[in-house]
């Protein structure tokens, strides 16, 4: 094996090191122009990656399973993890719990917690996967007084109907790596703004399940369609407007 100096080594695990990530830009990253890698046992689909206000590192992929198959042994890791089920069902196992998952449901694995994926199905399975680590410190003790890593199937969670369409409020708490994490399902109504311009200081993103809209970023309209991401950064002015014949529907969640 060649000879490599420690310097060397130091300047490439600096190059490689999440800190030297571009910021992720607000904008929509679409499902069609995102760049697909087949594996052995599974196909991923490349969203976004980079550096956030609050996280050093953030990537978002699609992974799709054939049935019956699992993307890799069950492991753990020191960042965290959401996944969201796009399509199909998927069987969630996290620290020797297990349960399978309806198309809509959501988990989160906290660091250091083992978890595992399968496709026990007869049909493919696709689910979004979020992983992010924090630029502050990781709080364990602030994760596991918030409840630990947990998962929720979209078949237990109340569809609340309003003058706009309705939602559904999937969680709102604490983890490892965030003082707050927030999402809900929005879906609505032909036609209307879910809400004027406005900004936060939680950083965001959107998620479209069906149907188009069109999100206007810091003034300037941008169109969006089923599967895509929408990626608003913290105190970006945002709205979302639906410009489907019917209703749309999309998750959004909150971090920081």
């Amino acid at each position: 094996m060649p000879y490599i100096a420690p310097f060397f080594c130091f300047l490439l695990l600096s190059v490689i090191s999440p800190s030297w990530l571009e910021p992720v830009t607000s904008g929509i990253y679409r499902w069609n122009e995102a760049p697909v890698t087949k594996q052995a046992a599974s196909e991923q689909r490349v969203l976004l990656e980079g550096s956030l206000t609050d996280f050093s590192h953030m990537k978002v992929h699609a992974t799709t399973l054939p049935a019956h198959q699992a993307p890799h042994p069950a492991h753990k890791h020191t960042d965290e993890e959401l996944i969201i089920i796009k399509e199909g069902e998927l069987t969630v196992t996290i620290a020797g719990k297990t349960k399978t998952l309806s198309t809509g449901s959501v988990a989160l694995m906290m660091p250091g917690d083992e978890h595992g994926f399968e496709n026990k199905g007869d049909q493919p399975a696709t689910y979004y996967v979020m992983r992010y680590e924090s630029k502050e410190p990781v709080d364990l003790e602030r994760g596991r007084k918030a409840g630990g890593s947990f998962w929720i199937d979209w078949k237990d969670v109340a569809f609340h109907p309003h003058d706009k369409g309705g939602v559904r409020r999937m969680f709102d708490r604490a983890t490892a790596m965030t003082k707050r994490f927030e999402m809900h399902v929005t879906t609505l109504n032909q036609g209307l703004w879910s809400h004027p311009p406005h900004t936060h200081r939680a950083a965001e993103i959107l998620l479209m399940v069906d149907n188009s809209a069109q999100e206007s970023i810091d003034g300037r309209m941008h169109s969006a369609k089923a599967g895509d991401l929408i990626f608003l950064e913290s105190n970006v002015p945002h709205a979302i407007q639906n410009t489907s014949p019917g209703s749309c529907t999309y998750y959004a969640f909150q971090f920081e």
